[in-house]
């Protein structure tokens, strides 16, 4: 078991090193369902995980000068504002409801990432060194509040915010992306540990592979043309999204025939648009 437990580990520190994403989401099911902790603990436990990942995967891309440190504090700093209010918030919302809205919202954020940056957007970030203040305020209030309301998808909402709605190159958003995990992670790890009681020898454990696993993520960040990282992360999270709406939504829901219905136009319209879209790079101007 330790031993699977380690080599999942990897797989979470290459997600994050790599597509900027993916530590939460995946390090919460691995400490719940092979390490058998509690989901509390699994929380807590996986936010000094996936801070201390972050910050490890974050010196490959500081070092190749794939983060905007300006960008990335800012929106790290309203994103942490933002998650405190949201943490509050979701209170008052059934947890069922805020996963299947989590669900939701990645599988939306993922199609914007498969269709691309919009041609003005592409343009747009070659001729600026950093988003404008506003633009990363509003955004990163917004990630921050949907963050702190689900507890976790840091990096699968930071990396589509600052590469779609910010327009900056996918390497760019990936690496500072790992900036605000950290910073999100560090915080949320500080609300989380009164009351709970970390197994230390097993967070350390996890996190000395995913850092092994983060640095040759980092490296083969840089080595994976961007549009073909942005199309792994995008498919990626459309997987992540799909597994986390089976698991809230009723078993009688994917019995019904309306449901693989709406399902199979979805995948449809998207092959449709993504056949379009190629056809259309190919026959060119």
């Amino acid at each position: 078991m330790t031993a699977l437990v380690v080599a999942a580990s990897l797989l979470v520190g290459v997600s994050l090193g790599a597509l900027g994403g993916g530590g939460s989401i995946l390090t919460v099911p691995l400490l719940v369902y092979l390490a058998g902790q509690d989901t509390r603990t699994a929380i807590t436990t996986s936010l000094f995980v996936v801070g201390v990942t972050s910050l490890a995967a974050l010196v490959p891309h500081a070092r190749a000068h794939r983060v905007r440190w300006r960008t990335g504090l800012l929106f790290g700093a309203f994103s942490m504002a933002g998650a405190y209010g949201g943490g509050r918030l979701a209170a008052y919302i059934p947890g069922t409801v805020l996963l299947v809205a989590f669900a939701l919202m990645m599988l939306a954020t993922a199609a914007a990432m498969l269709r691309g940056p919009r041609p003005g957007r592409e343009r747009a970030r070659r001729t600026r060194a950093d988003l404008p203040l506003k633009q990363v305020a509003a955004e990163g209030l917004a990630v921050g509040a949907v963050t702190g309301l689900v507890g976790s998808g840091g990096g699968f909402l930071v990396v589509p915010a600052l590469a779609v709605l910010g327009g900056l190159p996918m390497g760019l958003a990936v690496g500072t992306s790992l900036l605000v995990i950290a910073m999100n992670s560090f915080a949320g790890l500080a609300g989380h540990l009164s009351g709970i009681q970390v197994d230390w020898s097993l967070a350390l454990t996890v996190t000395a592979a995913a850092v092994a696993g983060s640095l040759a993520g980092g490296r083969l960040a840089g080595r994976v043309p961007r549009e073909t990282l942005r199309r792994v992360f995008g498919w990626f999270v459309v997987a992540m999204g799909v597994f986390v709406l089976a698991q809230q939504l009723d078993p009688a829901v994917w019995a019904h025939p309306a449901t693989w219905a709406v399902l199979g136009a979805a995948v449809s319209g998207a092959a449709t648009a993504l056949l379009c879209r190629a056809s259309r790079s190919t026959a060119g101007p």
